[in-house]
């Protein structure tokens, strides 16, 4: 299956996410950018684009007709809870919603508000939630004696950076993922480890606060947050604008997510399987699974689907711009 004439896409936010879908974009024939949306100043962004109308936010509803699938680029802790529910009666639409704990919530507000207007749409497309999603669901049903383990980074986490930025006297900030490695290893030794969410992984803060802010106060609001640090071992290093972006101005990621399962009548027989990415830019690497689910939600939009779905139920073959028989032919 292959979509006849190209998918038009708009963006909601240009921040790193909504650069890397406009960069994806330009990689796919079949993806056309046709609009940006952001809450600043329209004229003071520049896209890599040419001829590419940029229009204030607040203008959302008066372009519907000119565009097949909506990609929602803002943050997990403040923009997408509200804006994907609000869009979602709009635009057929993608988010990469990753706020674990917070997903089903999302969903069925999301859903509530896309079957009302008749749209589809596809929450917590990304890498994880996302891809590793799918292989966590691919793994378990190959496996069902088994346990997973997810590792991330060590890398920058955009949604947990965001949160940071977010706390009152914070002027910029990264945060790192980073594995305990003797967690790591004795999962990939098939040991079954029975770990904690402390015990798999630390979480590495770097922050830039404001003239004047109380250092303490930033510390207690981020190592206490919940969903994002309370969990972990955290530290918080403070350092100036000018360290921080000569030291950690890119934002690579990545991780693995493994099972460790036996088969066989008295399970004696062991496997372990992993998924794992190496990304230079999680942004980059995030627009690209967005554009790719914009494809799919098009396709469902044109088979007259309504209401909001996640990536389990999107058949591989409708992310890919090749056509059935060429996926049999070459991917099979």
């Amino acid at each position: 299956m292959a979509n006849q004439t190209p998918t038009r896409i708009g963006i909601f936010g240009y921040g790193n996410l909504g650069r890397g879908v406009e960069a994806a974009c330009a990689q796919n024939d079949d993806l056309e950018l046709v609009a940006v949306f952001t809450r600043r100043n329209p004229s003071d962004l520049k896209l890599r684009t040419e001829g590419v109308p940029v229009y204030s936010d607040d203008s959302l509803s008066a372009h519907t007709d000119d565009i097949d699938v909506l990609v929602l680029c803002g943050g997990s802790a403040n923009d997408l809870p509200r804006q994907t529910a609000v869009c979602s009666a709009l635009y057929n639409f993608v988010d990469s919603f990753d706020t674990h704990a917070k997903i089903p919530q999302h969903f069925a507000e999301v859903d509530a508000q896309a079957r009302q207007a008749g749209k589809v749409g596809v929450i917590s497309a990304g890498w994880d939630p996302g891809l590793f999603s799918l292989a966590r669901v691919y793994a378990g049903a190959v496996l069902p004696e088994g346990h997973d383990y997810t590792f991330w980074g060590r890398g920058v986490s955009q949604g947990h950076s965001d949160a940071i930025r977010n706390i009152d006297g914070v002027a910029d900030a990264r945060q790192y993922t980073v594995p305990v490695p003797a967690a790591l290893e004795a999962v990939r030794n098939g040991e079954n480890p029975d770990l904690t969410t402390r015990q798999k992984h630390t979480r590495e803060c770097y922050v830039v606060a404001e003239e004047g802010a109380d250092l303490d106060a930033i510390e207690q609001a981020i190592v206490t947050m919940p969903n994002y640090f309370a969990d972990y071992d955290t530290t918080v290093t403070f350092i100036s604008q000018e360290e921080l972006d000569a030291n950690h101005a890119g934002i690579p990621h990545g991780g693995s997510v493994i099972r460790s399962g036996n088969t066989g009548f008295d399970g004696a027989t062991n496997h372990v399987v992993e998924f794992s990415l190496k990304l230079d830019s999680n942004p980059e690497f995030t627009g690209s699974v967005l554009a790719a689910t914009a494809r799919a939600v098009h396709r469902m939009s044109q088979e007259g689907q309504v209401g909001c779905r996640t990536l389990f139920d999107v058949p591989p073959s409708y992310l890919s711009p090749l056509s059935d028989e060429e996926l049999r032919a070459t991917m099979l």
